[in-house]
């Protein structure tokens, strides 16, 4: 356990927040989103079901003076995965969005990178090891 930095804490209560409204409405709606996006119902809300769960996670850990360092590292090189799945998806051709769909992947794919960034810097910033 570290102690958390006020930097990590916030980045992380960040992602908690971006990724909580995406899971809401992929998970909620996922059809009608398919439809504006022109991308595969299913991939929406299988995506919007993990984040149910990655959300509660950085939430908590956004909370938490005292966070496993493990477990946010895995965070951070979660993020940047995700990053570069995000870009690979659009490269594929495994799915073909329409414009609206490009440009909300590679939205996502940047906050999601620069999610990354500022917890690994946050991370680098925390405190000393917490006796357990």
């Amino acid at each position: 356990m570290i102690h958390s930095s006020q930097l990590l804490r916030r980045a992380l209560l960040a992602d908690a927040i971006f990724s909580g409204v995406s899971a809401v409405a992929m998970v909620l709606d996922a059809g009608a989103l398919a439809s504006f996006f022109n991308l595969p119902e299913a991939l929406l809300r299988e995506t919007g079901l993990f984040l149910v769960a990655y959300t509660a996670l950085v939430g908590w850990l956004g909370t938490r003076a005292s966070v496993p360092k493990a477990v946010v590292m895995l965070v951070v090189i979660g993020n940047a995965a995700w990053t570069l799945a995000s870009i690979a998806l659009l490269l594929s051709g495994a799915v073909s969005p329409n414009l609206l769909g490009t440009i909300m992947i590679l939205a996502q794919a940047i906050a999601t990178g620069v999610f990354a960034e500022l917890q690994y810097v946050g991370l680098r910033r925390s405190g000393g090891t917490v006796a357990a």
